[in-house]
């Protein structure tokens, strides 16, 4: 199960949970709340009983002046006890006071709320249950329809490779024809840049291979940055990137180190720059662009805040990045321009 599908699972599950367990709450406390009141009321009639057939087990008895302020067959409370007044057959000057102590009763609704604490748990795994069912059910034609979905784009990129590798040689063809030519050279980068959004879509759908290998990290700069300062004339690009070897998926590292450029590029203002260096075990990625405005979202999948791309390419990224062990971190400031740093110590080899 994928993150997404994971996370629409999850959320499904909790909402219908959550108002099911609200549901059972309401529920358990009516209940308390009648059971007490079935308790009092038994407590009286006890008492009741007390007074007419003198079986008073655990209450106490006494004889009182009556007077107004005692009400015959009502339940008093105070902090010990409840207590009760009744009438005593030919003695129309004294009432029976009947005490029924407060300890006794709280142990008689501790009972009550430890069966109903068993009863919500039990309600509770079974809400649990319909949730998850509920929840695997709601979500099974959307992951028929994502799989669809994946199937299409897959079809369609396996049906661009064709075309694209066609006019990839016959330009490599041409250029021998007419020598190096502008235009050749910016058709062949307009192709590298449909298969760039074609390895993106791939990486987006399934990953990255996990096969490494060893190679210098200058040499992705001296074989990339040519081909940006081809297809962005106007941004001048500095490398500060010495020899060093890491060990990683090589196409992979490209597919990073090709997004940053890009958008560094891509979101840079009229003749700014780009510059690319290696500090220890940190490469570093600066525009001198338009800045981001919530750097701690541009890594969400669809999050964007241009109006430009589809907003997966930095979440590729990060993806990239954490399969192949490099941490990544951005700083930006508003039309000051943006930092990633990469901490690239882990692939060093």
């Amino acid at each position: 199960m994928k993150t997404y599908e994971f996370e629409s699972l999850l959320k499904s599950f909790l909402i219908f949970f959550l108002l099911l367990e609200v549901l059972i709450a309401i529920n358990i406390w009516y209940e308390f709340s009648e059971r007490k009141s079935t308790l009092k009321q038994r407590i009286h009639e006890q008492m009741r009983l007390c007074a007419y057939t003198i079986e008073c087990e655990g209450m106490k008895t006494d004889f009182v002046e009556r007077s107004k302020e005692k009400e015959e067959n009502f339940l008093y409370k105070d902090v010990e006890s409840f207590y009760s007044y009744f009438t005593v057959p030919k003695a129309e000057k004294f009432l029976m006071k009947v005490v029924y102590p407060k300890a006794r009763y709280e142990a008689a609704l501790q009972k009550e709320e430890s069966a109903l604490q068993k009863q919500f748990l039990l309600y509770t795994l079974i809400a649990a249950a319909v949730s998850l069912l509920f929840a695997v059910y709601a979500l099974m034609p959307l992951r028929r329809a994502l799989r669809l979905n994946e199937e299409f784009v897959k079809d369609i990129l396996h049906d661009f490779n064709t075309p694209l590798s066609s006019m990839k040689i016959n330009l490599k063809l041409f250029r021998k024809e007419i020598g190096e030519n502008t235009r050749v050279e910016r058709l062949e980068n307009n192709i590298e840049t449909m298969l760039a959004l074609q390895h993106n879509l791939q990486a987006f759908l399934k990953g990255i291979q996990t096969q490494a290998e060893t190679f210098d990290i200058a040499s992705v700069f001296q074989e990339r940055l040519p081909y940006f300062e081809v297809l962005y004339p106007d941004i001048v690009f500095h490398s500060e990137v010495a020899s060093l070897k890491v060990h990683t998926n090589r196409d992979a590292f490209v597919r990073v180190v090709d997004n940053l450029l890009s958008n560094a590029s891509k979101y840079n203002k009229p003749n700014g720059q780009v510059l690319v260096r290696l500090e220890g075990a940190t490469l570093k990625i600066e525009d001198t662009g338009k800045g981001i405005e919530h750097p701690k979202k541009i890594f969400e999948r669809y999050y964007k805040e241009q109006d430009r791309g589809i907003g997966i390419g930095l979440h590729i990224v990060r993806k990239l990045c954490e399969e192949m062990g490099i941490g990544i971190e951005v700083e930006s400031k508003k039309a000051k321009g943006s930092v990633f740093r990469l901490d690239i110590s882990r692939i060093v080899s």
